[in-house]
């Protein structure tokens, strides 16, 4: 699995939120189309979009599920609890940063080599991440409600990697959906995961992204 992503290069930090999701709308939508466990059939719809600039990672996710939770508003709180989109990326092929959102955004941050022994990011970092979290009225003819995140991520986020520009980068990553508990809980992934119980923290799996 990889991804190319191409720079946005009028847009920064400062640009409107509106504007940025706007332009993310115009991106092809990556597809969250495997749910590996079978314990856990349910597969809400999913999709992301991904760009960039120098200073930013620019990120939208679009959510249709059969219901959404979120309980945890907090920064660092049980966010993979309620609906919950994940982004997690490594610039090292080693270390990688674990990027979690429920679905008013609610972040959580954590680093490391594997799923143990994370450390988690201080708040007042975490809390540089604009972001836009729109949820809409259910759809009764299917069933589900729609809602999406936009999301700037700029580069003083990854505190642990000394990165000038994201041009160039390399990097492995992956994308989930989950929803420890809801009704109908579920663990969804874009690049494919191989293990007995579900298991995001498993960077052997990830895939590409490339920022070109």
């Amino acid at each position: 699995m990889k991804i190319v992503s191409t720079a946005i290069s009028h847009l920064n930090y400062n640009t409107s939120i509106n504007d940025v999701t706007w332009h993310l709308d115009a991106l092809e939508k990556q597809k969250l189309q495997f749910a590996p466990w079978k314990t856990y059939p349910y597969h809400p719809q999913v999709g992301v979009a991904i760009s960039y600039n120098v200073g930013c990672i620019f990120l939208k996710f679009y959510v249709d599920e059969s219901a959404i939770k979120a309980a945890n508003g907090s920064t660092n709180a049980a966010v993979y609890e309620d609906s919950c989109v994940e982004f997690f990326i490594s610039f090292d092929a080693s270390n990688y940063y674990n990027i979690e959102f429920n679905c008013i955004g609610a972040c959580t941050i954590g680093y490391g080599k594997e799923k143990a022994n994370r450390k988690l990011l201080p708040n007042e970092v975490i809390e540089q991440i604009r972001y836009q979290a729109v949820i809409n009225n259910s759809n009764k003819s299917s069933g589900t409600v729609h809602w999406d995140l936009t999301l700037v991520i700029p580069s003083t986020v990854f505190i642990y990697d000394t990165l000038t520009t994201f041009k160039g980068n390399e990097c492995t990553a992956n994308f989930y959906k989950c929803g420890d508990l809801l009704p109908n809980p579920h663990y969804i992934t874009w690049a494919d995961i191989h293990s007995t119980e579900p298991n995001f923290h498993l960077p052997e799996f990830f895939g590409k992204l490339h920022f070109v």
